[in-house]
């Protein structure tokens, strides 16, 4: 008895309350937008849990800022820049460039630093985003289970766009604080430096939507370091408007917190990434970037498209092909759902309660005629469900359910009975893992 209700408890807690399937069908989402805001509304807790784990990992890049902003700022205090030239102070005779080499100083050391604290954050990427595309591929999640799969699959994949992001984003910088001393001493070439400066923000700019193609296609696809790169860039170009569109609507905290200090609109920034906006960030990106691959890529190499969205013609979920490894959490959560047994409001007809036979009702003094009739309308409402259910039982739905449970239960008695092709089988899956993006020339 106790381990039916932990079974029951785990179902519940996996696949929500039992609701009949006419409604179940209606409320799943056809389109990317709506499956955004029913992953949104409906696992904001699994999300809030993932920011969270992403967070921790991004703890020394904050440090780091912090860090920097405090050096810098009470560098601006002290010395020949705080003291003034008042009476009661010595005269510093040029200070001219002082100010832009400390910031150049600086920003050497801290930016430098931000390509080891990335590659800390490249674990939470990988795990929390890996979390993220199964939730936008409707599959089920164990959250951390998913978060150490996802890093060990696709780390090398996330540690290649950390590391073109931080270098690239270190090499604009130190040009940038070059450029402001150049100008500030007057000095040959300035002009040059400028322009650098200007090409170095483009190229940052630039390299943002690389790097996040780069880790989309990276958890989605298997491809080589080159051909990582060089499809991210593909694709940063071939969808180029709606790449900035969707990069800033995913983006949209970190320009608060980074250009919007420490007044009211920083503050919204930082709070919204505390509670959920890394995790928002992969959810914008990932359900977009899905959509392009669905467009663009899967059509081309024979994947099934649409993937975590209900086909309204053939009252389905989306299904994928078999190029695609079915994920372990995947195949825990079917289990757990033949363990529990079959849903009893979907595996067979359910008369209304507002129809058929009503039960007769005790009057406050009752007699042995009451009792009777009333044993009597319980006996023929019993009839009357009997009957309704064997009405309906052939109807297509109550069929295809049960079809598809037996199938459920057989493939996997087959897969604990070791009876599923052995070492051939293993062989297969790791042939079609996940296919390469585009192939090469």
């Amino acid at each position: 008895m106790a381990d039916t209700e932990k079974r029951g408890l785990v179902a519940r807690w996996l696949i929500g309350k039992e609701r009949p399937e006419d409604y179940a069908r209606s409320t799943l989402p056809t389109s990317r937008w709506g499956l955004f805001w029913d992953i949104l509304k409906g696992r904001f807790g699994r999300l809030m849990l993932v920011n969270l784990l992403i967070l921790v990992t991004c703890l020394p890049v904050a440090a780091i800022i912090v860090w920097r902003f405090l050096q810098i700022g009470t560098s601006g205090m002290s010395g020949a820049f705080g003291a003034g030239l008042g009476p009661s102070f010595p005269y510093v005779p040029d200070i001219v460039g002082d100010a832009q080499a400390m910031v150049l100083q600086s920003d050497i050391i801290f930016f430098s630093m931000f390509i080891p604290a990335g590659i800390i954050a490249g674990l939470g990427i990988s795990g929390g985003f890996y979390i993220i595309r199964n939730l936008i591929w409707t599959e089920g999640i164990f959250v951390a289970n998913d978060f150490v799969r996802g890093i060990k699959r696709n780390f090398l994949n996330v540690l290649e766009a950390v590391l073109v992001f931080t270098v690239v984003l270190f090499v604009a910088r130190v040009m940038g604080d070059l450029a402001d001393f150049y100008v500030a001493t007057d000095a040959a070439g300035a002009g040059w430096m400028v322009a650098s400066k200007v090409v170095g923000y483009i190229i940052v700019s630039f390299m943002i939507l690389v790097c996040l193609w780069m880790i989309s296609l990276g958890i989605n696809y298997k491809q080589g370091p080159w051909s990582l790169f060089r499809n991210a860039v593909v694709m940063t170009i071939g969808t180029f408007p709606q790449t900035v569109l969707f990069a800033a609507l995913a983006l949209w905290p970190y320009f608060l917190v980074i250009f919007g200090g420490l007044n009211f609109l920083g503050i919204v920034g930082i709070l919204f990434l505390l509670l959920i906006g890394f995790s928002y960030t992969g959810l914008v990106w990932l359900d977009y970037s899905q959509w392009a691959f669905d467009k663009f890529v899967n059509p081309n190499f024979g994947i099934a498209t649409g993937r975590g969205l209900y086909n309204k013609e053939s009252g389905t979920m989306n299904a994928t092909t078999v190029t695609e490894e079915q994920s372990a959490a995947m195949r825990e959560y079917r289990k757990q759902m033949v363990l529990n047994g079959r849903s009893k409001l979907v595996s067979r007809p359910v008369k209304p309660i507002d129809e058929g036979a009503d039960l007769y009702e005790l009057p406050d003094s009752f007699s042995r005629e009451d009792l009777k009739k009333l044993r009597e309308s319980k006996e023929a409402m019993a009839e009357d469900v009997k009957a309704y259910e064997e009405e309906h039982k052939d109807d297509e739905q109550y069929v295809a359910y049960n079809k598809e449970f037996d199938e459920l239960e057989a493939a996997l008695s087959e897969e604990e009975s070791g009876k599923d092709g052995g070492k051939k089988k293993k062989d297969r899956n790791k042939k079609m893992r996940r296919p390469k993006m585009l192939p090469r020339k």
